[in-house]
């Protein structure tokens, strides 16, 4: 490789030369009829799938959550009246909420004390905050 660099590298120019170069620039069109792929500014437009993603999981959150509690809060009687007559028991309304939660705070609980097990004993952190 040569030194210095070919003309055809980029040249630090002063922020005068910039300013006049952006406004000597012609517009962009993006979405041009052509016979080629669309370019990056037409392929930008719509959705992006993370959006969509997260639009189509909070909806499903929301009818979950919906179904679960008309479920919990819904007498036996209501239920077979309206023909719906496979159901989990109504033990398990408390029953998983009650285990998600335990798990949580044990999962919580058992993180903590992994990170204590793996701070050494003459860390700055650990003399810092802990043996006060």
């Amino acid at each position: 490789m040569e030194w210095p660099p070919p003309s055809t590298s980029p040249v630090v120019r002063s922020p005068r030369q910039t300013v006049s170069l952006i406004r000597n620039r012609r517009p962009h069109r993006g979405w041009a009829p052509s016979s080629r792929s669309p370019s990056f500014a037409a392929r930008d437009h719509g959705p992006k799938p993370s959006e969509v993603y997260s639009f189509v999981g909070s909806i499903t959150t929301v009818i979950a959550t919906a179904v679960y509690l008309a479920w919990a809060y819904t007498p036996e009687p209501v239920l077979r009246s309206l023909g719906i007559t496979y159901y989990p028991s109504k033990y398990w309304a408390l029953a998983v909420p009650s285990f998600v939660i335990v798990a949580v705070v044990l999962s919580m609980g058992i993180y903590m004390g992994l990170n204590f097990v793996a701070t050494p004993l003459s860390s700055p952190n650990f003399l810092k905050y802990y043996l006060r």
